[in-house]
């Protein structure tokens, strides 16, 4: 079975790159450009990993993936694996992310061989 992976960033070239790359290693890839919209595949779709760009405009990513555990809870679906990805080195965030327990929090921009890496260790 394919796995299917929901790709969240507001920067078009990022999400161009990434699902050419992941559907290059033989994966799925869902991309959304807002924390909106992204909540709205998950209530509908279902994922075995979520890569989430911290900072987009109205919903951030902290919040995006605070909501969609939410949704999962409400629906009695299982928790979906999150990786953080962002450019910016903020400490706030990158707090939040250490409490939320997500699986990953990677810098942009990233080595793909690492990238890969992270992806198939969190994979459901």
């Amino acid at each position: 079975m394919e796995k299917n992976i929901l790709i969240i960033d507001d920067e078009e070239i990022i999400t161009r790159s990434l699902k050419k790359l992941l559907k290059k290693e033989g994966y799925l890839a869902t991309v959304v450009s807002s924390g909106e919209k992204a909540i709205e595949e998950v209530k509908n779709k279902d994922f075995n990993l979520i890569i989430c760009d911290v900072r987009m405009p109205q919903l951030d990513g902290i919040e995006t993936i605070k909501r969609i555990r939410s949704i999962l809870k409400e629906q009695g679906r299982k928790p979906i694996p999150e990786i953080i990805i962002t450019g910016y080195a903020d400490e706030d965030k990158y707090k939040s992310a250490v409490d939320l327990k997500v699986a990953d929090y990677v810098y942009k921009p990233f080595d793909i061989n690492d990238f890969m890496e992270v992806v198939k260790k969190n994979l459901l």
